[in-house]
């Protein structure tokens, strides 16, 4: 696995800088210094999405937060933590949902519990993007790109995968294909038990009255938020779009990066997107590669400090351990 990420990587790089020599990377640059500083209004902006994201979560560990341990503030820096392992490190984006059942087992939720959630929510994630995607595409179809129908027929097609996960979590059958993968491949039996306690955490998270739906609608206005980071970009470097377009780019980037999760920091990806969709819209690469570079410099300005609190928490906890010994 960490070979095939890195290799993934090294492609992903490459395309990158093919992309960026594609792009003209004098242009990009004069289309940044023509933003100017009023960019830099994207990085606190970012929060929205952070705070809708933290909320979601919140809604999905309701019945698991007894004693009211996950503050929105807690939630909201241990989403900040998974989104900068996600993006940063070369973990195929499963990284951040590990991180994230360690940390809510620091504030006492149960292992079970807290990989149930983190599970209901990467698949609400998932279906949350392809709503999103599917929106994006209805758009496409309404204002005139291509054929209409071709458009709501992918929009409808999308919905399938998520849809299906969804479906195999609330019967049991993900978790029982799981049981007997690792009974029938790897003969550990005693890993059962583990797995019963999550597939009964599982249909609780999913049983757990508005939660799961309330999560997903705050999950599709986060990922909605990115839009407006590519309306302001668009406009700051001189090419203003309206809010349809800008939904459009933002929905189908989206899809690509999950699509292409097992490529770091879906490197390449991402531009390979936003270039391929802005063409319909006029939007020269130039252009659409200035718009990846301030996506990707926000991902640092927000994931570095992340991880960095994240790794001061767990030397703290380490030194702590250790001086009570």
């Amino acid at each position: 696995m960490r070979v095939a990420a890195y290799l993934a990587g090294l492609a992903g790089l490459a395309l990158f800088v093919a992309l960026g020599v594609h792009a003209d990377i004098a242009a990009v640059f004069a289309a940044a210094a023509r933003a100017g500083p009023e960019v830099l209004w994207l990085l606190p902006y970012r929060a929205s999405f952070f705070l809708l994201y933290a909320l979601g979560w919140a809604a999905l560990l309701r019945p698991w937060d007894l004693k009211g341990r996950l503050s929105t503030s807690y939630l909201f820096w241990a989403a900040t933590v998974r989104e900068g392992i996600d993006r940063l490190l070369p973990v195929a984006s499963v990284g951040g949902a590990l991180a994230g059942v360690r940390l809510l087992g620091w504030r006492g939720v149960a292992t079970s519990a807290a990989a149930a959630s983190v599970i209901v929510e990467v698949v609400l994630t998932l279906l949350a993007v392809w709503v999103f995607a599917a929106l994006g595409l209805v758009l496409a179809g309404r204002i005139g790109i291509g054929t209409p129908a071709y458009w709501y027929w992918s929009a409808a097609a999308a919905l399938l995968l998520p849809l299906g996960l969804v479906a195999a979590l609330r019967s049991g059958a993900g978790v029982g294909a799981v049981e007997r993968g690792v009974r029938g491949v790897l003969g550990l039996n005693g890993l059962s038990g583990g797995l019963v306690a999550l597939d009964t955490a599982l249909r609780a998270t999913l049983a757990a009255g508005r939660g799961p739906a309330l999560s997903l609608l705050l999950q599709v206005a986060a990922l909605a938020s990115g839009a407006f980071e590519v309306w302001l970009a668009l406009r700051l470097f001189g090419h203003p779009v309206n809010a349809a377009p800008a939904l459009i780019l933002e929905s189908l980037t989206q899809a690509a990066r999950h699509l292409a999760f097992f490529v770091p920091a879906a490197l390449g990806v991402q531009e390979s997107a936003l270039i391929g969709v802005g063409a319909a819209f006029g939007i020269g690469a130039d252009l659409a590669f200035a718009v990846s570079l301030v996506k990707r410099l926000r991902e640092l300005a927000w994931g570095l400090p992340a991880l960095l609190s994240w790794h001061y928490a767990e030397t703290r906890r380490l030194r702590l351990r250790l001086d009570s010994t």
